[in-house]
């Protein structure tokens, strides 16, 4: 097997469990939190609060993109498939015109917000390198198919969109137009896999790993509001999905 081939197959092979492959570092986060301290005793909690807010913020914008991206992807693309690559037409405007991976762009924002809230350098590190390394056989399954199928123009598209840093000044208007319901549809487990792994990266370091006591580790109410909102966010979107057509959007 020609490397190319072994990195299609892995490639392929990450694509179908790449909802599922960061849980790998899941023993590591429980090791980082350990010393996740550490910011706090250099600048103070008001320090720590201003830098959890901004990896909040981080793994906000790359939701951000991704809804752009959903909100004008039509039908058969863009989507959360996982059994094998489908493009029932290629996407060459909106944000796939800066860059060939905006979906991918968002997901590594919304995972680097996750590693920088851990406050704990080398942790941030391991998952920048983890992420790289399986998305990058990702971005390469993905990129021969399309070119398998649509030939001569992906090769156009590709030579002028870079894969993963967005080239602004290559920006051209979306071909559909947006729509927040199709957002909705789409992305509501994308938003609650956010608030979720913030409210566990929180409350795992206060409770379970710093040891504090049981009855102090809810004493900043935010957290355990902010998971419940989401919860309720979601658990509202999923049920208007599957029981209503209230977010189903014609061609989308």
């Amino acid at each position: 097997m020609t490397l190319r081939e072994q990195f299609e197959k892995t490639g392929n092979w990450f694509f179908r469990w790449r909802s599922y492959l960061p849980l790998i570092l899941f023993p590591v986060l429980l090791l980082a939190l350990r010393q996740s301290e550490f910011l706090e005793r250099i600048v103070g909690d008001f320090g720590e609060d201003l830098f959890e807010g901004l990896a909040l913020a981080i793994a906000f914008t790359g939701l951000a993109v991704r809804c752009i991206v959903v909100g004008c992807a039509p039908r058969g693309t863009s989507g959360r498939n996982t059994k094998g690559q489908q493009a029932a037409s290629l996407n060459t405007t909106g944000m796939y015109s800066i860059v060939r991976h905006p979906l991918y762009l968002g997901n590594f924002l919304i995972f680097l917000g996750m590693a920088l809230f851990t406050e704990v350098y080398w942790f941030i590190l391991v998952s920048v390198l983890a992420f790289w390394l399986y998305y990058e056989r990702i971005m390469f399954a993905e990129e021969k198919f399309l070119q398998e199928t649509f030939g001569d123009e992906f090769l156009d598209w590709a030579g002028k969109t870079p894969a993963f840093v967005p080239k602004f000044r290559n920006w051209q208007r979306p071909a559909l137009p947006f729509s927040f319901r199709n957002v909705l549809k789409r992305e509501y487990s994308g938003f609650f896999v956010i608030v979720a792994s913030f409210t566990f990266i929180e409350l795992a370091g206060e409770m379970f790993v710093v040891e504090v006591p049981k009855e102090n580790a809810f004493e900043d109410l935010f957290w355990p509001i902010f998971f419940f909102v989401g919860l309720v966010i979601y658990m509202s979107l999923r049920t208007l999905k599957r029981k209503t057509t209230l977010l189903d959007v014609d061609g989308r």
